[in-house]
């Protein structure tokens, strides 16, 4: 289903005096024919403004675009569009030589039984292959335990399957974000509480190229705290690191949501293919003993 957004400059006065104004201002609409006084009381919602006197709209123009998640859209109606249920694949394939973060081992696949060799073993006709998969946690997309930053953090195995599966999902579409880092601010409009958090940067373009490895959007430490802080109960993103890689070895994001058991999901992909909300978010890793970071096969059901 396509969906619509709204861009205008807004000027608002107050009934008990003062007022505000908005340049280019951008809104989540329902559909391409809302008119303009529709949009304004959007406006209004979506701001949680209080005695409005009136609201006026200067060019306004409805663009078809993706919602970023406004508060106060009003949907349309049940039946408008057939009832359907959609799976979106959110991670990146494993293959041999893959390179998912610079400098790390890529994956070796061998074959410990062929299909030539097993058919000396069993009846004729029937055939089998074992390989063997030799790769670092880090690899792909992954999940990332609090063992992985502390000693006595819980490992893999430790994991309550009830916050890998089935999350809530509250996305950001931040792919025309003007800074590389995500500021707390970005969070104040929506309710986290046990959430999965997805930042949509768009530099999963660039993955398995040179430039995913440099200037890559991260999660502040203002941010990660104000994520923790909310109770959210996982935090994924479709970039290199979900902290900023490039400031020195300083990980602020990975130890703030580590240690409140949150866990992170790095090198996500497709997160533009999901609603701000609505969607359900599942990342679950093998229960592995004694082992901080392993890939997941992360997905939306939307």
């Amino acid at each position: 289903m396509t969906e619509y957004r709204a861009h205008f400059d807004a000027s608002v006065s107050f009934v008990n005096g003062g007022g505000l104004t908005a340049e280019g201002f951008r809104l989540d609409v329902p559909s391409e024919s809302i008119g303009e006084a529709e949009v304004a009381e959007l406006f209004v919602r979506h701001l949680g403004l209080a005695l409005v006197g009136a609201v006026e709209l200067n060019d306004l123009r409805i663009v078809a675009e993706p919602h970023r998640g406004s508060r106060g859209v009003i949907e349309p109606p049940m039946g408008s569009e057939p009832a359907s249920r959609r799976v979106v694949d959110l991670s990146h394939p494993i293959r041999a030589g893959l390179v998912t973060y610079p400098g790390l081992p890529a994956p070796v696949i061998t074959p410990h039984l062929t299909r030539e060799d097993s058919r000396e073993r069993y009846a004729p006709g029937t055939e089998f292959a074992m390989d063997m998969i030799t790769m670092i946690g880090n690899t792909g997309t992954y999940l990332d335990s609090p063992y992985h930053r502390y000693a006595d953090g819980g490992d893999l195995a430790s994991l309550d399957l009830s916050t890998l599966v089935g999350l809530r999902a509250e996305v950001f579409h931040l792919e025309d974000a003007a800074e590389r880092g995500i500021p707390a601010s970005v969070f104040f409009d929506r309710d986290l509480a046990g959430t999965a958090v997805l930042l949509h940067t768009g530099w999963d373009t660039r993955f398995g190229t040179p430039a995913y490895a440099t200037g890559a959007p991260y999660l502040t430490e203002a941010g990660a705290q104000h994520l923790a802080d909310a109770g959210v109960t996982l935090v994924g993103i479709d970039s290199l690191n979900i902290d900023d890689t490039e400031s020195g070895g300083s990980r602020p994001a990975h130890s703030i949501l580590l240690a409140h058991g949150i866990h992170v999901v790095e090198h996500l992909t497709r997160l533009g293919d999901l609603p701000a909300r609505g969607a359900r978010f599942t990342a679950a890793p093998p229960a592995v003993e004694g082992f901080g970071t392993f890939p997941v096969r992360a997905f939306a059901e939307v």
